[in-house]
């Protein structure tokens, strides 16, 4: 797909779109399957939030991939995507009970980080396998509010909490049949993950009718030129065989598993805007796009990066931007960017927008979430219609204010 395929989808578009590469998808899926060759049992299982339109969730379970969900509307989905059941892992954080035990009855494995609906369930429903959730308290991650593996994250259980949970386990007579921590996202330090790894492999120990045991995720991915990211050949090699070593001091050829979200999709996003307009003021030049923090909130959110390109006039003179949005906040993308000349009515593209982009968004300020095409084929195939004025009235019930209220 190459920068005119993108101005082309962004003419014909009636407003912003996202536009996503199944090519990169699929490649980046075998990256990684590819990295982990030398490890028996690999389970790829991906990480719905990152991407959840059901088009891409039916690209990727074609791959024979799982999915991490974290709620019952993403089992529902990958259901409807065509995943099997026993193909999905649900790993929620602080839901009810009664969700879990929906998911359940579903036939999806479960995951549990919280003792006291671990010792709830497997009161309820002994015979049920369940997975833990360990938290390693391992300090990791691009970003505070991604790094969910310290002491003070409300997720996983303390490893310091373990022999809680065997005398759970012990008391109940569940069955637990796996183990997953996730110690945060944009994770550069394969040291990091080995560290975990070691940790993971000492709670293992511990339950002795294991099946798998899932490593999350939180792969590093390059946001601009010369970045650096997780080196996942690398980790591949020495994680893989410290796994198959534990595999046979544990007795049993488990499977390992992992969830990646971001890794399978940033890189192949890219979200296109329109310049409004070009506003210089006694110290800025200000590219205003008909978006905002309603559509890509992840640099207000987590200050991330993403590369900003001018596919109208990709080879004109390189000028100073600052690229905003139109919402009446703060909505600022960039600052300061070298750009290619941007003029009013140009299109100009975000890159590494596939994960956690669209599914963040909002009707803020009361504008429709954009549409999302994916590039499959050679082509371009529209996979969501931008919203309407209808969607934002429907589910909303009008009272009738006509009628006198009686005293």
């Amino acid at each position: 797909m190459t920068d005119s395929d993108l101005l082309s989808i962004a003419k014909k578009a009636e407003g912003p779109v996202y536009v996503y590469d199944s090519s990169k998808i699929q490649s980046q899926y075998l990256r990684l399957k590819n990295a982990f060759s030398a490890v028996a049992k690999l389970k790829i299982n991906y990480a719905c939030k990152a991407l959840s339109n059901i088009s891409i969730l039916k690209l990727i379970q074609a791959m024979d991939s799982g999915l991490d969900t974290v709620s019952i509307q993403e089992v529902q989905l990958g259901l409807e995507a065509g995943f099997k059941s026993d193909n999905i892992i649900f790993t929620p954080n602080g839901v009810s009970l009664e969700e879990i035990e929906a998911v359940a009855n579903m036939g999806v494995q479960i995951n549990i980080d919280n003792l006291s609906v671990l010792e709830q369930f497997g009161t309820k429903h002994p015979k049920i396998p369940v997975c833990i959730r360990i938290n390693p308290h391992v300090m990791a991650g691009g970003n505070s509010n991604i790094s969910v593996g310290h002491i003070d994250s409300k997720f996983g259980i303390s490893i310091h909490q373990i022999p809680h949970v065997l005398r759970i386990v012990e008391n109940t007579k569940m069955q637990i049949n796996g183990v997953h921590m996730h110690t945060g996202s944009d994770i550069l330090d394969i040291e990091v993950f080995l560290h975990a790894s070691e940790i993971l492999f000492n709670t293992a120990l511990q339950f002795k009718n294991l099946s798998f045991i899932d490593f999350g995720s939180g792969f590093k991915v390059p946001y601009r030129k010369a970045d650096i990211e997780t080196n996942i050949e690398e980790l591949g090699e020495k994680l893989s065989k410290r796994f198959n070593d534990f595999c046979k001091t544990y007795g049993k050829t488990l499977e390992l598993a992992f969830e990646p979200g971001k890794f399978l999709v940033s890189d192949a996003g890219y979200f296109l805007t329109k310049v409004n307009t070009v506003k210089q003021t006694t110290s800025t030049v200000f590219a205003q796009v008909d978006s905002g923090f309603n559509h890509l909130i992840r640099p207000m959110l987590y200050n991330s990066y993403h590369e900003i390109i001018n596919i109208s006039n990709p080879r004109g003179r390189e000028r100073f931007y600052t690229v905003v949005g139109y919402i009446c906040e703060t909505d600022t993308f960039g600052s300061n960017r070298k750009i290619s000349e941007i003029s009013e009515g140009d299109f100009v593209a975000f890159k590494n927008a596939g994960a956690y982009c669209f599914t963040m968004s909002s009707n803020y300020n009361s504008r429709y979430r954009p549409a999302e095409v994916l590039w499959y084929n050679n082509e371009p195939h529209l996979i969501r219609k931008q919203e309407t004025f209808e969607d934002l009235l429907q589910n909303q019930i009008l009272i009738d204010f006509k009628k006198k209220v009686e005293a």
